[in-house]
This record gives structure tokens, sequence and C-alpha cells, in this order.
């Protein structure tokens, strides 16, 4: 029997961590992404095993399509992905809009909204019954600040937010 997969991204600390530890707890095995804390993404596997469930640990930076690529391989390899919880997102220094430098705008873009994109792209390609799949469910995490726009603090995180908001919406509506 086939084994029910879930991916997680930043599925290593905060939210992630919680989501993680809920869907193996729910029977799923748990793929927990990470971009550069082996160590806290190794103790949310140690602490669903101990609990006897399944997991492993895949880093993969969302900004760069070919760990998302990497990252949705493995899970292949590991059961059929029925839930993608796109949690993985960054928030800079506090920084009013015009001091925000491209590299800064950059990052947050590709992790917030284009890493978001990119594995609900993956994650659709195998869930969706149009494809051959079984279905399954995609979250994706906002925030508050998509409504209040977070202005003099991180305008860019809150329009990735919006974003997501609004891609949440056309996606549900084309795929659910």
């Amino acid at each position: 029997m086939t084994s029910n997969v879930a991916i997680v991204t930043g599925g290593s600390r905060g939210i992630g961590r919680a989501c993680s530890l809920q869907l193996a707890k729910a029977g799923y095995t748990v793929v927990v992404n990470y971009a550069s804390n082996a160590e806290a993404a190794d103790w949310v596997v140690r602490e669903i095993e101990a609990a006897g469930g399944k997991a492993v640990a895949v880093r993969a930076d969302v900004a760069h399509e070919s760990d998302i690529l990497a990252l949705f391989a493995e899970a292949d390899r590991l059961g059929t992905l029925k839930v993608l919880i796109n949690n993985a997102g960054v928030a800079s220094r506090i920084s009013r809009f015009e001091a925000m430098p491209v590299e800064r705008l950059t990052r947050v873009i590709g992790i917030n909204l284009m890493g978001s994109v990119l594995c609900a792209r993956e994650a659709v390609k195998r869930m969706s019954t149009t494809s051959g799949g079984t279905g399954g469910a995609i979250v994706n995490l906002s925030s508050a600040a998509a409504v209040h726009g977070a202005p003099g603090h991180a305008i860019d995180y809150a329009m990735t937010k919006g974003a997501i908001d609004v891609f949440t919406i056309g996606l549900g509506r084309e795929v659910a």
C-alpha cells in the first residue's frame, strides 16, 4: 500500500513545525522542508518518529525551481502526494519602502510568492484528477499584512501575502 504524503515548506519551525506534527499524527508521511537549519528539521523528524510517524527532512530553497523539483521528486519516492502546506516565508528587518534594495525585494518575492506558486504548480501536477491524480489539498499561508500593507515596516512582505491571497482564490476556482 502506498503512503499518503504531505509536504510542509518551512516545516522545521513555528507554524510549519506545528503543521508537520499534526499531519504526522493524522497518518501522513511528512516531508519536512527546510532551507538552512538542518538541525531544526531533523528535530521535527525525530519528534514525528518518536510518536510512531514517518517523516524525512529535505533541504530545498523554494526560491529556486531546481530545489523545488528535487523536493517533489523526493516526495514522489515516498508515496502519493495528498497535501502541500505552503508555509515557507521570510520577512526582512523593518524598513521603509524607499530604502529596500532590489536584492531584498527579489529574495522576499522569490521565497514568499514564487516559491508558493511553483510548489503549488508541482502539487497540482500530481494531485489533479484531470492529470490522473486522486485529489488533495493545498494550503497557502498568508498574513494580516496582506490587508493592512505593513507601511513603514515591511511593504514587500505584505505585497507577497496579498498576491498569495489572490493566487489562492484563482487556483482554488481553477482546480477545486
